[in-house]
């Protein structure tokens, strides 16, 4: 069986989803479809089972709220 699934974070500004973009993309490279769409970051999921799915998603989200701390905390300006 297959499962597939979209996750899209939203920021505030192009350079905030830029930065997001560029931080995650390097552990994400070759194991997840993404895409930086203006002020928004877009990843495809597309997995045999449902375990490797959802381990998928808890490290992406897990990774995207440490960038989301980064950006609030520092005012950090890409």
């Amino acid at each position: 069986m297959k499962i597939k699934g979209n996750i899209k974070f939203n920021y505030d500004n192009e350079d905030n989803a830029k930065l997001a973009y560029e931080s995650l993309e390097v552990d994400n490279e070759n194991y997840l479809k993404s895409e930086l769409n203006e002020n928004s970051v877009e990843y495809s999921l597309d997995y045999d089972n449902i375990g490797s799915f959802l381990r998928t998603a808890d490290d992406l989200i897990a990774s995207e709220i440490v960038v989301e701390k980064i950006i609030t905390n520092t005012n950090f300006k890409y």
